[in-house]
């Protein structure tokens, strides 16, 4: 009888790094739309996507109530007043390629069209994230760059459930300051955050 030769321990697999946010948004924007029935992507689809995708975007909100404020309107869209939304593109002008095909988007996915306004969006959370000297933008840049456009479907659904855009978007900017990482570069035009938010 030979002895017992003891097996070598199985390594445990190395955990999945997770994927970049701004892919998933992305991924998810894209098939609500397809769902809706929607002739492109907009700002809208995003805002849905993120505030779904992302712990930090949801803390800029101010209170779960505000969330699920948002939520609720954003879901209402297949049933209410995004049926018109489907007749029509968002904002002037033909629907964009995919500006941030750089920033999680694959090369088969360049096809995706989006509104002029989500385009604008997507393209500042990536000024916000390169101003920083990041790759990826968080999903705090992309909340800013929604909130930026008041006039937006996302605009609109943020005015619905009782949110003013734009101090939405001071709060993501400040956030965004805070859990930047260390050593990164403060945001051009945002040299602090507003008072009572500390660093």
């Amino acid at each position: 009888m030979h002895p017992s030769v003891p097996s070598r321990p199985t390594p445990p697999p190395a955990p999945a790094g997770p994927a970049p946010l701004l892919g998933t948004v992305l991924a998810a924007a894209r098939r609500r739309a397809l769902r809706d029935g929607d002739r492109q992507v907009d700002t809208a689809h995003l805002l849905h996507a993120l505030v779904e995708s992302d712990p930090e975007t949801r803390a800029a909100f101010d209170g779960e109530e505000r969330v699920a404020r948002v939520l609720g309107y954003l879901v209402q869209r297949s049933i209410g007043y995004g049926l018109r939304w489907q007749r029509s593109g968002e904002g002037g002008g033909a629907p964009l390629p995919l500006p941030a095909v750089r920033a999680g988007e694959g090369t088969a996915r360049r096809a995706s069209r989006w509104s002029p306004a989500a385009a604008a969006a997507l393209e500042e959370a990536l000024r916000r994230a390169s101003a920083r000297g990041e790759a990826q933008p968080h999903g705090l840049d992309l909340l800013a760059g929604l909130a930026a456009d008041p006039g937006s479907r996302a605009g609109e659904v943020l005015r619905h459930a009782g949110i003013d855009p734009p101090a939405l978007g001071v709060r993501a900017v400040a956030l965004a300051a805070v859990l930047a990482p260390r050593g990164a570069g403060v945001l051009d035009g945002d040299p602090m955050p507003p008072e009572g938010v500390e660093r």
